[in-house]
């Protein structure tokens, strides 16, 4: 039968460029216990922004330390075993570099159940193990502190979580079955599915306490020595560990139909790994380990081999290092210093952009409008967020005050912008408006302050024409809602120069935004794209196909809503205002929904009621609507939209608006919600073969929606 050992050793020559994690022990006397303490530190060798992974020859090296600890207890050398990471890293999970490229499910299934059998050994020691979660921790990581019999968590820990699902993957090491286990189904559901299908979503130190993850949390300055010094006292006997009942009836066949509900209302059955977790979680319920840990194998190795993992990678790699270094942007060594903001507009959008500059860059942040009203409701708007989160305990009282401090209001622009570095508008979506804004901006300001427009579809070099010095003015689109939307479109004019476009860039750094680098096209990329998709669901819909049938005929995709709540997220009369506008630029392409129109001018704000807490479609908005006669099935409806959004992109890249197709993936994600599944859109119309049928190539090259970008 072949060992861990040599299972491990095959494998590591599938991952060539496997970044090794070693596994140090060394022996430490705690307090008045007899006998040493073994405590393992997994570690790279690299600086703390490498984080620790686990490929094979990491996990034989982890296996080799077990080796070396069994022994040690087994006679009678030491009394507990630890495992800890290198400062700020716990571990962060599998080495998803090599994984993505295993080619056989043979290959697959050994990775997964080499890390049960490297993991599992920590249960089966015969002294107590102890996991101290003292940094970063997510999925393997997270799962290799599973099968210790104690954990403890440090305060100062940023991200834990098990990612899998959102990744294309299943918690695959233990953590279907053991989570579960120790939490409750429900809990545990919370963190394997929802938190990984709300944009992986990250659990903070506190939190992994209050779920009953870890038995003691202790702050980051001293973490290792109080961790140590409570495993003394459990040692001793002077401190026992209580956990709460598990309730394996009813409720454990409750949580796992929520989690199937909860799947179904974002990824709409068109992913499987949320399926295939909650599959191995509803079996756990036996609490029979070992048939567990063979189901999580068994799914990690169909999932490996299928496209949603490679998918998932792809789109991650996006996010994670393509979004680090924006393509095309200019030299960072040219940005401006930028000490106070102006904001041009005190309504909603405005005054999320002066919560956001406040609280990021931590500059003075001043805010005009066209009354005192509007200007006290924008600094009040800005002021009760900072409340909120000072409620939230996210922030101090001292961190609040200051931050209002930072945030002021004004109608007089030369007092308010005389002294700003940057100035944003985010005034009514009208030309001559915004012209007329920038005009008065540019008369008070100094010569060197940039004037940024979060314009979401109008000509940025039209917007400057009439300037003095439109070299200094560029496009700063955010997405709504502003502090949680990641994607900050940054719009090259025609005069824009290096030093202002490259103090755009760093401003969006300081805000911790997603920038990338958008020609100055009609509304860009996002909005560009999304209405072209809308407007074809708005066709079929004009000539004669089912509301129902075209909102379902989308739901293969998986996205995280239908597309008319999305229009009534967005707003039915922006939706037609950027219709419009792009009509006016293409009209062989888009169109303007005389539906659509009806339903503004009635001052509908979408086509559902809400009342029922279930949407229904309106009878009233249904009343104004006129169809032909010509109805599509569904099929027939998903492909007309999707070969009208390869044609729209197919288009923007020829027309160079931004640098490559990842670009237009990169945006969709962050700025979108584009499922991490799909890996984007342009590799999900590539493997459905729609780029190749519209546009005769496809968008990527092969190989590269599975290599990191």
């Amino acid at each position: 039968m072949t060992t861990t050992a040599e299972l491990l050793q095959g494998a590591a020559a599938l991952f060539p460029d496997e970044v090794v994690t070693s596994a140090h022990v060394r022996h430490l006397e705690l307090p008045d216990v007899r006998g040493k303490f073994a405590l393992i530190t997994l570690d790279n060798g690299l600086d703390h922004t490498k984080p620790t992974t686990f490929g094979p020859q990491s996990l034989a090296n982890l296996d080799a330390a077990i080796d070396q600890v069994e022994r040690e207890a087994g006679d009678g050398e030491i009394v507990g075993v630890g495992i800890t990471g290198k400062p700020f890293i716990f571990a962060v999970g599998a080495d998803l570099k090599g994984v993505e490229l295993l080619g056989r499910r043979e290959d697959a299934l050994a990775i997964g159940r080499g890390g049960h059998d490297v993991f599992k050994r920590l249960s089966q020691l015969t002294v107590p193990s102890f996991a101290y979660y003292n940094g970063a921790a997510m999925g393997g990581g997270v799962e290799v502190g599973l099968h210790c019999t104690y954990r403890t968590v440090s305060a100062a820990l940023p991200a834990f979580s098990l990612p899998e699902v959102f990744l294309g993957l299943v918690p695959g090491w233990g953590g279907c079955v053991l989570l579960p286990n120790l939490i409750g189904p429900q809990r545990a559901i919370s963190v394997i599915i929802e938190n990984s299908l709300n944009q992986n979503r990250q659990l903070k130190g506190e939190q992994v306490q209050e779920l009953g993850i870890a038995d003691a949390i202790f702050e980051g300055a001293d973490f290792l020595e109080q961790s140590l010094l409570w495993t003394a006292a459990v040692l001793r006997g002077e401190l026992e560990v209580v956990r709460p009942h598990i309730d394996r009836g009813a409720a454990w066949d409750q949580a796992v139909e929520h989690g199937r509900a909860v799947a179904d209302s974002k990824v709409h059955g068109a992913a499987p790994a949320a399926y295939k977790a909650l599959d191995i979680i509803a079996a756990a319920k036996d609490a029979d380990l070992e048939a567990g840990f063979a189901a999580e194998s068994e799914a990690l190795a169909d999932l490996i081999m299928g496209g949603e993992l490679r998918s998932g990678i792809y789109a991650f790699n996006l996010v994670q290092k393509r979004a680090k270094r924006p393509a095309g942007a200019p030299d960072k060594g040219l940005a401006r210093p930028v000490t106070k903001v102006g904001v041009v507009g005190a309504g909603l959008m405005a005054s999320q952009l002066a919560m956001l500059f406040a609280r990021r860059l931590e500059v003075p942040v001043v805010l005009t409008d066209i009354d005192q009203e509007r200007v006290d409701k924008g600094v009040g708007y800005v002021h009760g967020e900072i409340d909120k989160l000072l409620l939230k305990g996210r922030i101090t009282s001292d961190r609040a005050n200051r931050l209002k401090g930072l945030v002021s209001g004004s109608l007089d622009k030369a007092a308010a912008f005389g002294d700003a570095d940057f100035v944003i508008e985010a005034v009514f979506e009208e030309i001559g408006v915004k012209q007329k804004v920038f005009a008065e901006v540019e008369a008070v300001v100094s010569e060197h302050a940039i004037l940024a427009t979060n314009t979401s579809s109008l000509s940025v070099s039209e917007m400057a024409s009439q300037l003095k010095h439109p070299e200094r003015v560029v496009g700063f689109h955010f997405f709504n809602p502003v502090a949680v939307l990641p994607l900050l479109e940054i719009v090259r004019g025609e005069r824009t120069d290096d030093s202002s476009l490259a103090t755009a860039f760093a401003v969006a750094r300081k805000l911790k935004k997603t920038a990338v680098l958008v020609k100055d096209a009609p509304a860009f990329v996002v909005n560009r794209i999304l209405t072209r998709f809308m407007g074809e669901i708005q066709n079929v819909i004009d000539e004669g196909t089912e509301i129902a049938v075209a909102e379902r005929a989308i739901e293969p995709l998986g996205l995280p809503m239908s597309p008319l709540v999305l229009l009534e997220l967005v707003g039915p009369a922006i939706g037609l205002h950027v219709s419009e506008t792009l009509h006016g630029h293409f009209p062989d392409r888009f169109t303007v929904s005389p539906n659509l129109k009806a339903v503004v001018e009635a001052g509908k704000r979408g086509f559902y009621l809400h009342d029922s807490g279930k949407p229904e479609l309106d009878p009233s908005v249904l009343a104004l609507l006129t169809q032909g006669g010509t109805a599509l099935n569904e099929e027939q409806v998903r492909t007309r939209v999707l070969d009208a959004v390869a044609q729209e992109i197919g288009l923007m890249l020829a027309e160079g608006v931004v640098a490559e197709a990842q670009d237009i993936d990169l945006c969709l994600i962050t700025g979108a919600g584009w499922p991490f599944h799909l890996g984007g859109i342009t590799p999900y119309l590539d493997r459905e073969g729609v780029s190749q049928r519209v546009n005769g190539k496809p968008f990527l090259a092969p190989g590269v929606a599975s290599v990191p970008a």
